[in-house]
Formats: C-alpha cells, sequence, structure tokens
C-alpha cells in the first residue's frame, strides 16, 4: 500500500463528521464503489455504513502518485447515492472554495 498523506482539509472533515484515521483506511482498502473525483485526477471511494433506519455513505477522495496517495477529503452523506450520480453541487463548492483542482496535483 502506498503511503498516505492527509490534507488539512481531510483532517478537517474526518474531525467534523467524526471519522477516524482507521474508518477511512478501510473505505480506501476496500470501497464498495469507486468513482471518478470530482475534482481532476482524483477517485472517490465509497463504502455503505449506518444502520437499518440511518443509512449514510462514507466518502473519501484521494489522488495517486507513483509513490503516495494522498486523501483529499473524506465526507459522510446521509441516505444513499445512486451509482454514477453526481454529488451535490454544495460539496463541489466546497471543494472549488478550498482551491482544489489541478494546481496541488504533481
Amino acid at each position: 500500500m502506498r503511503d498516505l498523506f492527509w490534507t488539512n482539509h481531510a483532517q478537517a472533515k474526518m474531525h467534523y463528521y467524526r471519522l477516524s484515521e482507521a474508518r477511512v483506511k478501510r473505505v480506501i482498502k476496500s470501497p464498495e464503489r469507486v468513482e471518478e473525483g470530482i475534482a481532476e485526477k482524483t477517485i472517490a471511494l465509497m463504502q455503505l455504513a449506518g444502520t437499518h433506519k440511518r443509512k449514510h455513505e462514507i466518502w473519501v477522495m484521494v489522488a495517486d502518485t507513483p509513490k503516495k496517495r494522498r486523501v483529499v477529503s473524506a465526507w459522510r452523506y446521509p441516505g444513499r447515492t445512486k451509482p454514477g450520480e453526481p454529488l451535490p453541487e454544495g460539496i463541489m463548492k466546497e471543494f472549488r472554495e478550498a482551491g482544489y483542482g489541478t494546481s496541488w496535483v504533481k
């Protein structure tokens, strides 16, 4: 497994959504769905979570380089998304405001 590096944005989101480092690593290791990330040159990994009555998904966005994997963000999404369905505009807006795009991917 590649070395993981965490962005400040990812650490802040993990704290906000109460996601531990181990939980995020588990999503990376065994995702239930993998899609193209909303930021360029990223991939989004999803794992189902919650209970029968309170369903949600845990998403992790990573950017890969040959030697390392950068965790860009992590969040909980209430409910279930359909495969291939675009993520809500609110989440995309957060990434744009945080300045994520092609400038930080090498």
